[in-house]
């Protein structure tokens, strides 16, 4: 099963050790993991269940970008890294 980790940034709302989730995407295993975590929902999509601009994504130490980022294939053995991406000046 994939796993899905968050990084120190979000524990106040996510769970300090990796979520084992099911799917074949990156959006089945996140939405398996927020299903559990409903209130990381709003820090990681946004209100059309789009990723949230800020928020960046590993999925095998590989960052992931994209429009189409959410339909990324993800194996049973692979390993998500959610964090929110720091901007500013």
């Amino acid at each position: 099963m994939p796993v899905v980790m968050f990084t120190r940034h979000l524990r106040a709302v996510a769970p300090g050790e990796p979520i084992a989730c099911t799917g074949n995407t990156l959006r089945d295993a996140l939405d398996d993991a927020l299903s559990r975590h409903e209130q990381l929902r709003g820090y990681v999509l946004d209100d059309q269940g789009r990723l949230r601009k800020h928020v960046a994504i590993f999925i095998d130490n590989e960052h992931r970008t994209g429009p189409d980022i959410l339909a990324s294939s993800v194996r049973p053995d692979s390993e998500i890294y959610v964090m929110q991406a720091l901007s500013g000046g």
